[in-house]
């Protein structure tokens, strides 16, 4: 009989470079690795699950037969959209309307370039096919689906060998039943095809987003089923007897079934990872209100953390295409250890956006890149120890850093190799802090009312830098940071959101039909969660789209009710919400203008027992017993002499008074000149921000 203890919980992310994981046992005792990523990316998942093992001194077999659950953060469905190399795609949809998808809404992301090519077509003109039916907007039937077109089509994508097929009629989200019967047809005619139906996909009103949305789902489909059938099975060959769950954009799991059904669920699984550590990690250190922060090789990804509730959007675009489905607001910007830095034609110092990736990578990595990058300047300027880059596992050559900045940059701009360095990265913490500022000010929140939480393996170096520019008075450092998506893995709940339209004005609302709507939502959501051994209770949260009448973007609102039935008491204070939510976004409110309801919103989520972390009792301030030396570095042209500490030695408690270095494995915390970082209660490092002048203000339109 295995014990508690002896039963662990895998947290397993795939990025670009590297595949993390964190495993957690009965007694909350965490294990943290990092193996290189591998080009099937269940490889390196299962390279990770064997050094786990390896680390905690088990047979492999022993590990994953006593794992109940290992969830797995994957990108397997975001390369697949943003290489373009997913299924070859059939859409079927209503007569008249196959170049929807062409036309988005008159939507150009540059305006005014003529040079701007149309996106990349994941289903040609050719293979987009009008069939005879209609549905009108009450979801009556105006001209029965014609079956022999259906049939006829599904033969001649057969032939032509495509892989997927999308549908998506009009208004089949308000009777699916000619979707459906299209779905039989297929099954019928080609057994085995991948179908994604737009009524499943996304049951609400909006042509071009639904067709999108239905498409990439379909697009990408097929892979993410393949790689998921193919984890599974080389799990349970090595003794696995739990559950695999997915991480989901929304930031829940999913077990394996329904994450390849609906795969365009999956397209930000990696970062919305990191979005739900952060709650995690901030409720635990006492934060509600936190801007996340993650920094890894080639971007910088960036979230709002509101009491606990990451921000969520409906309004993605990945890749050039729609996707219009709930999930994490995670605004990124290419800015990573690997960008490049470079002079543009007028003489000005740029860095970014290209990236020299982990091959040949930055110049230090004495791989072949011979262009200065971010993680360059890092260790250049002594931030980066290169002797003991990820716990010593790989060395860096400064002196490559040195030529590569001072022959591409100093040099042309006639100045000193630090004064170069120091440039390069003034710059890329504007862009980092212009980045915070776009998914805050301009979003009507305050950033000065959060905390800054640092993860990824370069993040906690320019945190410090950030949290000066904007007024941030706190940084976190998780303890996990380096592998803090997969530790959101771990911590994640099950989530299945359902959407259902529900287009009126808002005097004209029958109370009675919309309790009925949410009441059938989450029955709906209870069978997509099944019976999960791993879930210990079910929580339902209710939105309701709303906007004032004439106006083309809605704001989502949380339904403030303690009970099932929405009364006329709690409508009223719904209402009261959206104007407020309406002129923190939008800088207006109108009280007495009409209000429409466009959808309705239930998400449900099946509670999982909490992760158990263990928490320290604080020891003395003095962290001299961690001290491992003092190493020149520069925070100016002139060269500063600064300790630097041992973080794996490091005790609850311990002060440590910047300018100051904390080295752990798989990354480097720089406390700035004035800063003071503590090591609270779960070892992750609170540093909090001296503000020598009043932080810069930009206007919303910046």
């Amino acid at each position: 009989m295995v014990n508690e203890q002896n039963q662990w919980v895998f947290g397993i992310d795939v990025g670009g470079t590297f595949t993390d994981l964190v495993v957690i046992d009965g007694e909350g005792k965490m294990t943290s690795t990092k193996t290189p990523s591998t080009p099937d990316q269940s490889d390196g998942v299962m390279n990770g699950i064997q050094k786990v093992a390896d680390l905690l001194g088990r047979d492999i077999k022993e590990i994953l037969a006593n794992s109940p659950l290992v969830v797995h953060g994957t990108t397997v469905a975001t390369n697949a959209l943003l290489e373009y190399n997913g299924a070859k795609v059939g859409l079927l949809t209503t007569e008249g309307f196959r170049d929807e998808i062409e036309f988005r809404r008159a939507y150009k992301e540059s305006v005014f370039s003529p040079r701007l090519q149309a996106p990349f077509q994941i289903v040609p003109r050719r293979y987009r096919v009008g069939i005879p039916e209609r549905l009108d907007h009450t979801g009556s039937v105006i001209k029965e689906l014609d079956e022999r077109a259906v049939r006829e089509a599904v033969r001649g994508f057969v032939q032509e060998g495509i892989e997927a097929i999308a549908v998506c009629f009009l208004f089949s989200f308000m009777n699916p039943a000619h979707e459906s019967r299209v779905r039989e047809i297929i099954q019928e005619e080609a057994p085995g095809m991948f179908v994604s139906l737009s009524y499943e996909v996304l049951p609400q009103i909006r042509e071009f987003e639904r067709v999108s949305t239905t498409i990439v789902n379909a697009f990408i489909g097929p892979s993410m089923q393949s790689y998921l059938e193919h984890l599974d099975e080389r799990l349970r060959a090595d003794g696995f007897t739990g559950e695999l769950f997915v991480m989901q954009s929304n930031g829940g799991v999913q077990n394996v079934m329904q994450s390849a059904k609906f795969a365009a669920g999956s397209l930000l699984s990696g970062p919305a990872g990191g979005v739900t550590a952060a709650s995690f990690i901030g409720e635990k250190s006492g934060y509600e209100n936190v801007i996340t922060v993650d920094m890894g090789g080639t971007s910088y990804d960036v979230s709002v953390i509101e009491k606990l509730n990451p921000a969520i959007t409906t309004e993605s675009w990945i890749s050039r295409y729609r996707v219009a489905l709930p999930m994490m607001d995670i605004h990124t910007i290419g800015s990573g250890g690997g960008s490049i830095a470079w002079i543009d034609n007028g003489g000005a110092l740029q860095v970014g956006p290209k990236s020299a990736g982990s091959n040949p990578g930055p110049a230090c990595y004495d791989r072949g890149g011979e262009e200065p990058t971010v993680t360059d300047v890092n260790v250049f300027l002594g931030y980066i120890n290169p002797d003991n880059f990820l716990g010593g596992e790989m060395k860096l050559d400064r002196s490559l850093a040195e030529k590569a900045i001072r022959t591409r940059i100093a040099e042309p701009l006639g100045i000193s190799t630090v004064e170069a360095a120091l440039a390069i990265s003034q710059i890329v913490n504007s862009d980092m802090s212009n980045a915070v500022q776009f998914v805050t000010t301009q979003r009507g929140h305050d950033p000065r009312s959060f905390a800054l939480m640092a993860v990824g393996g370069a993040g906690a170096i320019h945190a410090g830098k950030q949290a000066e520019d904007l007024g941030i008075n706190t940084v976190i450092v998780p303890s996990l940071a380096p592998v803090f998506c997969a530790l959101g893995d771990v911590a994640a709940n099950l989530k299945v959101t359902e959407l259902r339209t529900r287009f009126e004005s808002l005097d004209q609302v029958d109370l009675q039909a919309m309790n009925a709507d949410f009441e059938n939502m989450e029955q709906i959501a209870r069978e997509k969660l099944g019976s999960q051994s791993v879930t210990n209770q079910f929580e339902t949260r209710r939105f309701i789209d709303m906007r004032y009448a004439g106006e083309v973007h809605e704001v989502t609102v949380p339904v403030k009710s303690r009970t099932r039935r929405i009364t006329e008491l709690n409508l009223e204070a719904t209402v009261a919400e959206f104007h407020e939510l309406h002129e923190r976004m939008f800088a207006h409110k109108d009280p007495g203008h009409d209000i429409e309801i466009l959808n309705l919103r239930l998400d449900l989520a099946g509670v999982r027992e909490p992760v158990k972390m263990k928490e320290e009792a604080f020891r003395q301030e003095d962290p001299s017993e961690a001290l491992a030396g003092v190493r020149e570095m520069h925070f100016d042209v002139e060269p500063t002499q600064t300790p630097i500490y041992d973080g794996a030695l490091l005790q609850s408690g311990n002060l440590i008074v910047g300018p100051a270095i904390i080295e752990q494995w798989g990354t480097t915390i720089v406390v700035y000149p004035g800063h003071e970082a503590l090591i609270d209660a779960y070892r992750n490092c609170v540093i909090e921000v001296k503000h020598s002048a009043a932080p810069r203000q930009r206007g919303g339109n910046e």
